[in-house]
This record gives structure tokens, C-alpha cells and sequence, in this order.
């Protein structure tokens, strides 16, 4: 059996390799190829979005492979009518949006995911944001770099707000939110979480308190989002929602630039009904150069990075390969995209 690890920068194919022969042993013949992301933006490729290297290169790493582990090669129709030996795409992110899902069942191609690898990163990340937004900690390093002495941010109205006996509302309550919430409950806060995809007998167990989406924002001087990009939740927090939130404050979003509204932003933090603003995630990634959040005030952002940590890079790894593993093995996958083409061939 031919597998072909289709790593990159961050999931490097060495990573991938290692976790195939951790799962499978020696017998399977693995070869590499190094796709140039982080290095060079992924973007759409073919019918794909967010994939990194070309079709043909791929399509030429492939011949004669029957599985395929990855985080950002491209699968559309030309690739998969290109590879009739490929049986099996492992993808080691959080979802196959590199894959056209439609092509690959056409072709018998079973297609798995990686949900959970950056979920303690992510949630991490996300507490980081809050912090560093509620106590102006970017801004205050800034300011020191340019040799100017903030003393006057000790002033009553300049200062910030503290996590403890604080009431911080997630907005989804996934594996990434459910971190953060224990994150916060250690911290003294009193956590809110709106979810309809949850149990609200298993959040109280938890230790939060599940409400709908409306009276968490009127309640909450932090909030921060985790809920998946979907056609519904697109704009979930859009301008009518903004509106609930008390002044001053502090919203965190390092989930999807999707989920959230980002025209009505500039104005409600220039007036002050927005305290603060804190993003890992954009409506346009990168931003771009007249983007007006850039020149608004008490806005923290970073370029995407709430994952990027070796351990999650391992991690996704291990998860895929042990996909790759159950595939091999006859068994059934624990994170399929497609699973009627496994169904499909069974007997």
C-alpha cells in the first residue's frame, strides 16, 4: 500500500509520516510531499477553498497512492479523476474544506476530518484575547515602546475590568468552549453560554449557566464566540445584536470572521458602547490596509494564530493517521465527511 503524507509548514509531512508508522507499523510505502503554506497563503484552488499547492502537483504526488493524509491539499474533480487508485483522504483539520465532498463520493473516495486538534489551543488563544483586551495589555506595551508612560491609564475611568466575579458569556459551547468555560469558572467568573446544539441539564452540570442568545448579550460585560460558521450562523452577531451588549463591554472573536458583523464595530468602540474589541479572525483575511477597525480605538487583533501550536500540529497528525489506520484496518471511521462511501463498501 502507497500513502502519500501531503504535509506543510505546520503539519509537516515528517509529523505525518511519524503518526502513520506509530499506527500501522513499517509495511506501508509513505512519501512526502511539502505544500507552501503558512509561507504562502492558502486561498481556492480548483473547486476548493482554503487549499494550498496546485492540482497537478498533486495529482503527480499522488500516482499510485491509495490514501492521502493532509491538512491543505487540494481535492476537487480533476484530482480525483485524475488518481483511480485513491481510496481514502484523511484530513487533519477541524473540517474537509479542502475537499470537494461531492467529488470525492462520486469517485468512492472515502473522506475523513480532525475535529478537536486546536481545541486547547483555540481555547487558550481566546482567554489570552480577553485578558489582553479587558486590561489594554497591547496597548499599554505599545505605548511604553514609544517611551510614553501611561500613569494615566490607573485613572478610574481608564481601568479595566477583571474576569473574577465577572459575567462572561460564550456564544457556542463546543470542546472549544467548554475549555474556556472552565477556564473562566477558575478564574471567578460567572459564565453564560448560548448553544441550541446543547444539553442544558449538562451545561448546569457543568458548572454554567445555558441561556438564549438575546439575554446573554444583554447580561454579559464579556463576550466571546465559538459556534461554527454555517448559512445560519452567518452575521450572528450583527447589528441589532451589537445593540444589546451594556456599554463598555468587551467582545472576543477568534472562531469564524463570519459569525460576526464588522461594519457597525469602528462606531460602537469610538463611542464607547463597545469597551473593546479583540480579533483572531476576520471578515477579509488579511484585512486590508484602509480596513477601519485599523484606526479604532482598544482593538487587539492577531493574523489567525488561535491554533498554531506544535502540540496542536501533533495532535492532528496523530488524529489522522489514526483515521488512515481504521480505514486500513477495515473499521469504521470515528470522523467521517462521506460515511455512505464506507457504508458503500461494505459487505
Amino acid at each position: 500500500m502507497r500513502i502519500l503524507a501531503a504535509g506543510d509548514h505546520f503539519v509537516r509531512p515528517d509529523l505525518l509520516r511519524a503518526a502513520v508508522r506509530e499506527e500501522l507499523g513499517t509495511a506501508p510505502e509513505i512519501t512526502e510531499l511539502t505544500l507552501p503554506w503558512p509561507h504562502e497563503p492558502f486561498g481556492p484552488v480548483g473547486d476548493v477553498h482554503e487549499a494550498s499547492g496546485s492540482e497537478d502537483e498533486i495529482i503527480a504526488a499522488l500516482d499510485g497512492a491509495e490514501i492521502c493524509v493532509t491538512q491543505m491539499a487540494p481535492f476537487t474533480e480533476k484530482v480525483f479523476a485524475a488518481c483511480p487508485d485513491l481510496r481514502m483522504v484523511a484530513v487533519s483539520r477541524g473540517g474537509p474544506v479542502n475537499v470537494d465532498l461531492a467529488a470525492a463520493t462520486r469517485h468512492g473516495v472515502a473522506v475523513s476530518f480532525a475535529p478537536g486538534r486546536n481545541a486547547p489551543a483555540a481555547a487558550e488563544f481566546a482567554i489570552g484575547l480577553m485578558l489582553t483586551a479587558m486590561r489594554r495589555i497591547t496597548t499599554a506595551d505599545a505605548e511604553l515602546k514609544r517611551g510614553n508612560w501611561r500613569g494615566d491609564f490607573y485613572a478610574y475611568e481608564e481601568g479595566g475590568i477583571e474576569l473574577d466575579g465577572a459575567t462572561v458569556g460564550l456564544v457556542g459551547y463546543g470542546a472549544i468552549g467548554r475549555i474556556v468555560a472552565r477556564v473562566l469558572r477558575a478564574f471567578g467568573a460567572h459564565v453564560l453560554v448560548a448553544d441550541p446544539y446543547t444539553d442544558a441539564e449538562a451545561a448546569r452540570a457543568d458548572g454554567v449557566e445555558p441561556v438564549a442568545l438575546d439575554e446573554l448579550l444583554r447580561r454579559s460585560s464579556v463576550v466571546s464566540l465559538h459556534a461554527r460558521l454555517t448559512p445560519e450562523t452567518h452575521h450572528l452577531i450583527d447589528a441589532g445584536k451589537l445593540a444589546l451588549l451594556p456599554k463598555g463591554a468587551v467582545l472576543v472573536n477568534s472562531a469564524r470572521g463570519g459569525l460576526l458583523d464588522y461594519a457597525p464595530l469602528p462606531e460602537l468602540l469610538r463611542s464607547g458602547c463597545l469597551g473593546a474589541l479583540a480579533l483572531d479572525v476576520y471578515d477579509i483575511e488579511p484585512p486590508p490596509a484602509d480596513w477601519p477597525l485599523h484606526h479604532a480605538p482598544n482593538v487587539v487583533t492577531a493574523p489567525h494564530l488561535a491554533g498554531a501550536t506544535q502540540q496542536t500540529a501533533h495532535r492532528a497528525a496523530a488524529i489522522t493517521a489514526a483515521e488512515a489506520g481504521r480505514f486500513v484496518r477495515g473499521e469504521k471511521l470515528a470522523h467521517p465527511a462521506n460515511p455512505e462511501v464506507q457504508e458503500a463498501s461494505r459487505p
